[in-house]
């Protein structure tokens, strides 16, 4: 969770397991509360045990 410098007041995130990135927001979110629940989905779905992009 991080906010954005472009646009202002627009918050983004990013997960990396062992410092490579496996998965970003694409859009920018209004607020950090609307961001943390997009990863936190995000999150859930690339750790799934049937997700092939679990490494």
């Amino acid at each position: 969770m991080a906010p954005l410098n472009s646009p202002k007041g627009k918050f983004g995130w990013a997960i990396r397991k062992h410092g490579k990135l496996l998965e970003r927001s694409d859009r920018p979110h209004d607020s950090e509360e609307r961001a943390y629940a997009s990863a936190t989905q995000a999150v859930e779905r690339a750790f799934r045990p049937a997700d092939p992009r679990r490494r």
